[in-house]
């Protein structure tokens, strides 16, 4: 072989055995390189360690501050008796500074506020018809005629289920009509024989008030059966009989209670009698709820209805629905009456055996008259609409 043929098959050999194709080259581990520090990661940790030492220093002198005051004000009251022994600290007052007054249950011997029970309401609830939107046009129009009253109305037919609206889901003043809670309330109670209508009652000066009934010129300490006392509450209106029988059931917050398991939300007892700030309320559609729950089998019992519409077949005041009706129509009620606001609800048998509920609300001016004549016209229109 020539000289530079022997040259360039040697070298071409050798650049072989030298060469691996990439293919065929062994899997080398990738080291990450080194990482360096520089020179502002080194200052932003030195500032962060700086930071860390000035917030441990400021809230160390917070602490330091602020925990003896604390100590000294809240924390050693708890541990060191007070100096003075006569004078102890409500807790639940200064947890719950509206449940004396907003209260309507008790829990674990506290008072505390309840809602309506809905899912398995005491009473049982109206069954509604067709809306008599011809009544109620009437009987806006008659509304129209009295621009300063302010007017509440609720009419359910027994036949039917029919029934008229004028803002009857709107929260009134009720006065005295929120006697009538309290009268089913106290049938209710002497059902579950907690007393009985035959139990007697002093009237003393912590009852004695001002307003309707005779029982405020009565003697002191002079004995009343609770038949006498809720006889009187309806027939007179009258508010010392009224407080006595609500403090017989347990004040007012047992009152409520006993509304909230009924399935009302709207009706509650805020003030003892008389209410001339209207502070106890309800709406026209829970009391007609009320109303037809009084002749409900399974809420009330014979005796306890009969009971209670002789009451309210003997109301003195006649002058306001019962004015609205003809001879022959006979009506069981309860009237209420203070300045801002005039109403009645009650049950209504018609002269041709026709019966419905009616609870009209108004809001007048102070005593105007005005309430009165729209009451009176507003309850004629209604009764010449069921009859027809």
């Amino acid at each position: 072989m020539p000289e530079l043929a022997r040259r360039y098959t040697s070298n071409y050999s050798d650049y072989r055995q030298s060469y691996t194709p990439r293919y065929e080259r062994p899997m080398h581990t990738v080291h990450p390189m080194p990482v360096r520090r520089t020179v502002n990661e080194k200052k932003v940790k030195r500032n962060y360690l700086i930071h860390k030492i000035i917030s441990v220093a400021f809230v160390s002198l917070l602490g330091l501050s602020i925990l003896p005051v604390g100590f000294n004000k809240v924390t050693k009251g708890f541990f060191n008796p007070t100096p003075y022994k006569n004078v102890k600290a409500d807790y639940q007052q200064m947890l719950f500074p509206t449940s004396n007054y907003l209260a309507n249950d008790w829990f674990m011997g506290q008072r505390a506020l309840r809602g309506a029970e809905v899912k398995k309401p005491q009473m049982t609830f109206l069954k509604e018809g067709n809306q008599l939107t011809e009544l109620e046009n009437q009987l806006k129009n008659i509304a129209s005629m009295y621009p300063s009253i302010h007017p509440s109305v609720y009419v359910w037919d027994y036949d039917t289920g029919n029934y008229a609206d004028i803002n009857a889901d709107e929260s009134f003043a009720t006065a005295s009509i929120i006697k009538l809670p309290v009268l089913v309330q106290l049938f209710r109670s002497i059902e579950k024989n907690q007393l009985s209508i035959y139990d007697e009652m002093p009237l003393t000066e912590y009852y004695r008030t001002e307003g309707s009934g005779s029982l405020q010129f009565k003697a002191a300490n002079s004995k009343y059966s609770i038949d006498n006392l809720a006889r009187v509450m309806i027939t007179e209106s009258d508010n010392s009989a009224t407080n006595m029988l609500m403090a017989r059931l347990g004040s007012m917050t047992d009152i409520n209670s006993g509304i909230r398991q009924w399935g009302l939300s709207h009706t509650y007892v805020q003030t003892w009698l008389p209410d001339l700030g209207g502070t106890n309320r309800s709406t026209a559609r829970d009391m007609a709820t009320i109303l037809y729950n009084i002749d409900n089998p399974k809420f009330l019992s014979t005796d306890s209805r009969e009971k209670i519409f002789d009451y309210m077949g003997h109301v003195h005041n006649n002058r306001l629905i019962a004015a609205g009706l003809p001879a022959g129509a006979t009506f069981l009620h309860k009237t209420g009456d203070i300045g801002k606001m005039l109403g009645d609800a009650g049950i209504v048998y018609t002269a041709n055996h026709k019966k419905y509920i009616i609870v009209i609300f108004a809001n007048r001016p102070h005593n105007s008259p005005l309430g009165k004549e729209f009451i009176v016209k507003a309850s004629e229109t209604v009764y010449n609409y069921m009859v027809k």
